[in-house]
Parts: C-alpha cells; structure tokens; sequence
C-alpha cells in the first residue's frame, strides 16, 4: 500500500484477514518472520500514529484493528495516484479499455449506485 514500508504492508495484511483485534504477539507469530516482538510492536504502533490502525488496551496488551478496509486503503492510493499525474482522465481512460469484461461490469454497477 502507498505510503506504507515492506513491513507494514505484511502487518497491514495480518489484521485485514484476521477480521478480529490482534495482540502484538498474534501479528508476530502470523508475520511467520524472524523478527523481535519490539520490532512489530514498533511497527504496530507506526500504523496506528499513521492512522491506518486503532488500538484498546486489554489486559497488559494492545490488541490492533485496521481503521480501513483492504479495499478503501486501495481506492485511496488509485486516489493518491490519479491526483499524482499530469492527465487524470487518459489514465482512467487506458484503465477502462485495459479492463476485463467482468470489471467493466463493476465499474458500471458502481456508477449507476452513485446516481
């Protein structure tokens, strides 16, 4: 995910398919990396000053939700990229011809919601 390091994208990744609050423990053991428990703590606590977490105290632990979706956190980085180019519309424009029929399908849906 835009804006986010190597780690915090697979930390990020742990809580999106927990569907739960995860301890610091639970995301260690989950990363299945050879890594310190400070360093996801670390980690952890980055996300949450970046906005991309919550996190409630329970017991002595923090345990650690996302604050957006997978897919929310996707569309804001179609977002920070389209804002990030010179012409916006040739860039959508190319994506839409590039798309399968099935997205296509989905695009269309989505429009006709927004209506």
């Amino acid at each position: 995910m835009q804006g986010l390091g190597e780690l915090e994208s697979a930390a990020m990744d742990v809580l999106w398919r927990a569907g739960e609050a995860r301890t610091v423990r639970e995301v260690l053991e989950e990363l299945n990396r050879d890594l310190a428990y400070t360093t996801v703590l670390t980690v952890l606590d980055h996300l949450h000053r970046k906005g991309w977490a919550d996190r409630e105290k329970r017991s002595r632990a923090y345990c650690y939700t996302p604050t957006v979706s997978r897919e929310e956190a996707a569309a804001r980085a179609m977002r920070n990229l389209l804002a990030d180019v010179g012409d916006p519309e040739r860039v959508l424009l190319h994506f839409a011809r590039s798309a399968s029929e099935g997205e296509r399908e989905a695009l269309r849906r989505g429009l006709r919601k927004r209506s």
